[in-house]
């Protein structure tokens, strides 16, 4: 076979990148000599056409050296050959001298630059609130911790996570958005090294929040991390208020000893599955939890009530027209829904529901209770209640476990999932546990497939439970979110071929699929991560809110539940808020809004409506519902 003709112009470029790969002698080689081929012939040119260069050939040869020389720094000295080398040595070593200084000073600039941009300078911050960790929560933690200093003169939040600082800031400012004044600072870093956690100058800060990841180990990271807090802190004064919280209540004890004494740990599964169900029995009380959790709205507040000492409890809740009181704080033990007829003491707090802080003026609203349209019969009696649970995750039994708590006799749930051998088992071991009011029946199917559903009759069922998977091990795959939206597809079919709304709810992991899910207006969606988010917020600003958020929120205490109000009022009366107040005293339960049946399907409140002014007046119907907090 003959050799094929290979073109000069390919020799040359194949010369030419064959010499450059020999390394930096011969780029520099190839620099000078394009250099030299640019400004001899140019300065040649200069020399030539100038009408007062010298007429002698080797004068005006000296002369182009000269400009020559000049231009690249080169010296340009004339005469004997050895003046000319020693000229060029000299400009020489005055070029590597100045190079060397300029890339030194350029590399430490660099650094510097890139250590800034990494996040690695000191915190020097007074009261501002430290954010440990990366996850869902801390969009949620953040936009609330903003929301919470807008009143604030000067206001700071430091965010530390193993992540890259400009990743970080401009996520926070993709979903944050404006934060006013409140300074938002982000250093990166791994949170279990406490000479790392020391950026961000926990000593001086007003308080630490350390989130949880949902990965296996993120529990035993989250401890680790606050052992690490405790390290950076060993030594110092006064320790900020910590407020953690972990996935599995077998690490609250070994977070509770790590965060220290005043440290408050939450269990994130415990709290959703325990709002689950709230929901489950009473379609529309996610919005209620949503209102009480959000800066944006009506928040829980401890105010002291002097002038009340030594009278019932029960005066207190008609005393405050722009306020619902819900309880007292004795001695840091909150005691939600007392009987009214329990005596108030000097040092008791009044736990109130209020736009801010100073809101919660007294005023006697007792004229404004008309009496004649308080009703008068029995509560609405409790019946036994039957409850689809499509999907099984980590929170399921957690979820079984309160609906076993507060089941009638005869209640019953069907758990709908996959032939998995562990859910299976999982499943059969929370049947074990259940209890005889309760009854647990497992059936096997996908619940993605249109025939699993059609073969359940969903209409009959109290209330259904969409839970989504638990997110798999390792590098981020599917979105868990994609099976329940594919869920509430099918349920959404279900209720246009049957003409009848099914009461839904529906655990999401992710907020940005709260708009994609085809559920109707108003319906109950519980976020976990985002509930857990706002949660976390709200004690940080006071730690005493823990112990009444975990009344609120725990099976057997004082609750928020939805009633009928016509147990309350006469259907087809106007009367004032007021008279629901002093009918729920009645009743043994303090009132804090209501839900217009009217408004349910108008956003953004769907009806809901709470901490109403006491004067505020409106007719009643039997389709509307009391907001309240007792028990059941």
């Amino acid at each position: 076979m003959g050799q094929r003709r290979t073109l000069f112009g390919d020799r040359a470029r194949y010369w030419f990148d064959s010499t450059l790969a020999r390394g930096a002698p011969a780029l520099v080689g190839w620099m000078a000599l394009v250099c030299l081929a640019v400004v001899v012939p140019a300065s040649a040119v200069l020399v030539w056409t100038d009408p007062h260069a010298p007429a002698p050939l080797i004068d005006r040869l000296a002369a182009v050296w000269r400009l020559t020389g000049e231009t690249l720094r080169l010296g340009g000295t004339t005469g004997t050959p050895l003046r000319v080398l020693l000229s060029v040595l000299l400009a020489l070593v005055a070029l590597l001298y100045v190079s060397t200084l300029v890339g030194l000073i350029t590399t430490a600039l660099t650094e510097r630059l890139t250590a800034l941009r990494r996040g690695r300078s000191t915190v020097l911050e007074q009261g501002h609130a430290v954010v440990l960790g990366w996850s869902e929560q801390v969009f949620t933690v953040v936009s609330e911790l903003v929301a919470a200093g807008a009143n604030q003169r000067r206001a700071a939040v430091a965010v530390l996570a193993d992540r890259d600082k400009t990743a970080m800031e401009e996520a926070l400012n993709t979903k944050v958005g404006s934060v006013g004044r409140t300074r938002l600072i982000c250093r990166s870093g791994p949170t279990t090294d406490p000479a790392v956690l020391t950026l961000t100058s926990p000593a001086t800060a007003g308080v630490v929040l350390v989130l949880p990841r949902d990965e296996p180990d993120a529990d035993a990271e989250l401890v680790k991390t606050l052992l690490a807090l405790r390290t950076a802190l060993a030594g110092e004064g006064e320790r900020p208020a910590v407020v953690a919280a972990v996935r599995d209540d077998r690490y609250r004890l070994a977070a509770c000893l790590a965060a220290g004494p005043g440290g408050v740990v939450l269990e994130s599964d415990t709290v959703t599955a325990r709002l689950i169900v709230q929901a489950a029995r009473r379609p529309g009380l996610s919005l209620v939890h949503q209102e009480l959790l959000d800066f944006a709205g009506d928040e829980f507040y401890l105010i002291a009530a002097p002038a009340l000492a030594g009278r019932p409890f029960g005066d207190a809740l008609l005393s405050y027209p722009t306020s619902s009181v819900v309880g007292l704080m004795r001695e840091g033990t909150p005691l939600l829904n007392p009987s009214p007829q329990t005596p108030m003491v000097p040092g008791d707090l009044l736990v109130v529901i209020s736009r801010d802080d100073d809101t919660a003026w007294p005023g006697d609203c007792a004229d404004l209770v008309d009496k004649t349209a308080i009703a008068s019969g029995p509560s609405t009696p409790e019946r036994p209640e039957r409850v689809l649970l499509l999907g099984w995750n980590r929170r399921a039994p957690l979820i079984v476990d309160q609906l076993r708590r507060r089941a009638r006799p005869g209640s019953a749930v069907d758990v709908v999932t996959d032939g998995d051998e562990a859910t299976v088992r999982q499943v059969l071991e929370t049947d074990a546990h259940t209890g005889t009011g309760l009854t647990l029946t497992l059936h096997r199917g996908d619940v993605t497939r249109p025939e699993t559903l059609r073969r359940l009759d969903v209409h009959s069922y109290d209330s259904v439970i969409v839970l989504g998977q638990d997110p798999a091990p390792g590098p981020p795959a599917d979105d868990p979110d994609n099976r329940t939206l594919v869920t509430l597809l099918l349920l959404r079919q279900l209720e246009e071929a049957g003409g009848r709304e099914l009461p839904v709810v529906t655990e999401l992991i992710d907020d940005r699929n709260r708009a994609l899910a085809p559920i109707g207006p108003g319906a109950d969606v519980i976020i976990s991560g985002k509930l857990i988010g706002l949660l976390m917020a709200q004690i940080s600003q006071n730690r005493h809110l823990a112990a009444v958020f975990e009344e609120l929120f725990s099976a057997d205490g004082a609750g928020v539940r939805l009633r009928p109000a016509g147990d309350y009022v006469l259907p087809g009366r106007e009367t004032s808020f007021a008279t629901v107040v002093a009918a729920a005293r009645h009743r043994g339960e303090c009132a804090i809004g209501y839900r217009s049946h009217a408004d349910s399907s108008t956003p953004p409140g769907y009806g809901m409506r709470i901490n109403p002014p006491k004067a505020e007046r409106r007719r009643w119907t039997a389709e509307d519902e009391v907001v309240v907090v007792g028990t059941d």
